[in-house]
């Protein structure tokens, strides 16, 4: 079975949801029987000896992580040799100051300009974690933009905002692209990052529990385990 290595700490805003997602996930590993969650805010335990038993790491983090340099190249290695990486939300509203981070993970957080429902596009009906969706769904989220966003060349887009559903005056002009959900390999590694879940109860929706679920086993190798 594989092992996913959750990590919450939180140096900023820390969510509310952080709870009821642990619960979530380590419930969907149980329920699938394809990976088991271990969950930590302990700075301590991202170490080199702790992270060689776990195939993935799942951030929930936010803010300036106070990692060490060995920490910060551990996280590159870990991806760059293999492991998975899923981020969810406000990982991206993380370790701002470590521009491999934001390489790896695809963007850093830039503001959310809307908390509302909106309509988003599902760009890739044919991934794990979007087969389940519609072409286009209706949510209401805290609605994320990015900076130092990678594009389309490096990153697959599977879900990306409809503008036409929003103020479009109140986003960032310097922001050009609305990505939403993407995927892509970093090294021999590969990295799922959704937006979605601000809310509490979204992680109790099963739309969204599917979309993580299908983003996990895309991260360790085994889609074919859910057809």
């Amino acid at each position: 079975m594989c092992r996913v290595f959750v990590f919450t700490y939180s140096a900023d805003y820390r969510h509310s949801y952080i709870v009821t997602a642990v619960e979530v996930l380590t419930r969907l590993g149980e329920r699938t029987g394809l990976f088991e969650v271990y969950a930590t805010e302990e700075l301590e335990e991202f170490r080199r000896d702790r992270l060689r038993n776990f195939n993935a790491l799942l951030f929930l983090t936010s803010g300036e992580v106070p990692f060490t340099e060995e920490q910060k190249e551990l996280l590159i290695e870990f991806v760059e040799s293999g492991g998975g990486f899923i981020g969810v939300h406000n990982a991206t509203a993380s370790l701002y100051s470590f521009t491999r981070y934001g390489e790896m993970l695809g963007a850093f957080f830039h503001s959310h300009p809307w908390i509302q429902e909106a309509v988003f596009i599902v760009e890739d009906r044919d991934h794990t974690s979007t087969r389940h969706l519609h072409e286009r769904i209706r949510v209401f989220d805290e609605i994320y933009v990015f900076r130092n966003w990678v594009g389309r060349s490096r990153a697959k887009v599977l879900i990306s905002l409809d503008t036409s559903s929003v103020d479009m005056s109140k986003a960032p002009k310097e922001v050009s692209e609305f990505p939403i959900a993407w995927c892509h390999s970093y090294g021999k590694g590969r990295v799922f990052y959704t937006a979605f879940g601000h809310p509490t109860y979204r992680w109790r929706e099963e739309w969204f529990q599917k979309h993580l679920l299908g983003g996990i086993a895309w991260v360790l190798g085994i889609e074919e385990a859910l057809t």
